[in-house]
């Protein structure tokens, strides 16, 4: 029997996030299409974003010294120069941030890029533990596992909000935060991910405040939001400063295989987090970085973000809502939290008869994936209930498929409350 040492144990020992791969995997892998996959957070293949990375693979193709490069050479460990520069003038140009490349650095992926963060920041210092603070509960599953030290996180439960047509939102309480001297850091997804939730401007100030009076960053995971991929529904700006570390992805563009992320912060943590690439992997891939560096440098990938990508998205949205208020009988206590961006719908099934673990496992035998909101309560107690209580569903797969998931689910869930 393997004998695994503590970092083992912590990271290689099952997750969450290994389950949803698994299965994200599994039934992407399945050729005959029998799985309703509404579980993981894969991209939509979307027509007009996938031209673009072709005709992009075109010109390189064209361009024989530029392919070999791609290909054949070694970036530095903080990312290809050109690529940094490109990401640092856009954000310059855009937002006016004062940003050079040296507050840039890329990674494989954004979880790689949050276990970087979260370790530096966090876990067994000198003299104490620190622990990231994440103040919005429920939070991305993909988080859980991250830390090598246990006990890496400290969440906070949400205030509840009940909206018109079994909606809801989930809302800070800013007097309940678990902020203590062992903070190492704030962090939250915006949009948030499982929920879709946006955190308005004026939070995000606020948590900047209470971060920089605790002496402690604040990192925002862009995954899905603003400046791009831009998955986000409502009207919200990008805020950065050098307390602020911003991390944004490529992935939700359409390029999850290049497994491409980026760091915008201080330069002492670019530092930090090029050493780490060093350590773990000498240097980062190069396709997604020189993919993308045309349209970052000519602002395009803004407007790809805006004209294309969001009003996919949002449309998609809103008819996976307008499937879930068809196919629900409007006497059972579900919830639907506001869609506000990324990719997924949040259901909150009060009082169901049986947990979220065991809907899931329904649905896997009836064709169909979700997730079961357990795997977001990241710092949060085993027993919270309202967690066992929710599920993630995607929206952003073909039509039918996303339909007949909701159909199924619906019956499912109105049997669990009849007992059946």
């Amino acid at each position: 029997m393997l004998q695994k040492s503590e970092f083992g144990r912590a990271l290689a020992s099952g997750s969450g996030i290994e389950e949803l791969m698994d299965d994200l995997g599994h039934a992407l892998a399945d050729a005959h299409g029998t799985m309703r996959m509404l579980g993981g957070g894969n991209p939509a293949h979307i027509p007009a974003v996938q031209e673009v990375w072709r005709h992009r693979m075109s010109d390189l193709l064209a361009d024989g010294g530029a392919y070999d490069r791609m290909l054949a050479n070694y970036d530095p460990p903080a990312g290809n120069t050109a690529f940094r520069d490109a990401v640092a003038g856009l954000l310059e140009r855009e937002y006016g941030w004062p940003v050079t490349r040296e507050n840039v650095v890329v990674t494989a992926g954004g979880q790689t890029a949050f276990f970087y963060l979260f370790n530096l920041l966090a876990g067994q210092f000198a003299e104490e533990k620190r622990t990231i603070l994440l103040p919005l509960a429920p939070e991305y599953i993909g988080y859980a596992n991250q830390g090598i030290a246990p006990g890496l996180f400290e969440s906070a439960e949400p205030d509840i909000e009940f909206l018109p047509n079994h909606r809801f939102k989930y809302r800070i309480d800013f007097a309940r935060l678990p902020l203590s001297d062992r903070t190492g850091a704030i962090c939250l997804s915006r949009p948030t991910n499982p929920s879709g939730n946006v955190l308005t401007d004026e939070e995000i100030l606020r948590l900047d405040s209470v971060a920089r009076e605790a002496g402690i960053p604040l990192i925002i995971d862009n995954a899905y939001g603003a400046p791009f991929p831009g998955i986000i529904f409502r009207e919200v700006r990008p805020i950065w400063n050098e307390n602020i570390i911003l991390t944004l992805s490529l992935s939700k563009l359409g390029l999850p295989g290049t497994r491409t992320a980026v760091i915008v912060a201080r330069p002492e943590i670019i530092r930090a987090v090029s050493s780490l690439n060093a350590v773990v992997g000498l240097a980062n891939g190069n396709i997604g970085q020189t993919l993308v560096r045309p349209i970052v440098e000519s602002g395009d990938i803004l407007r790809l973000s805006r004209e294309v990508i969001r009003p996919y998205y949002e449309a998609k949205s809103r008819q996976a809502l307008g499937w879930i208020d068809e196919y629900f009988d409007d006497s059972l206590d579900y919830h639907v939290h506001v869609s506000e961006g990324a990719l997924f719908l949040w259901l909150w099934f009060r009082g169901l008869p049986i947990s979220a673990e065991e809907l899931y496992v329904r649905l896997k035998e009836r064709g169909v994936l979700i997730v079961p909101g357990h795997y977001f309560a990241v710092g949060m107690p085993a027993d919270w209930r309202h967690a066992h209580e929710c599920i993630r569903l995607s929206f952003a797969m073909e039509d039918q498929v996303v339909r007949e998931g909701i159909e199924i689910l619906a019956r499912t869930v109105a049997e669990a409350y009849r007992g059946e």
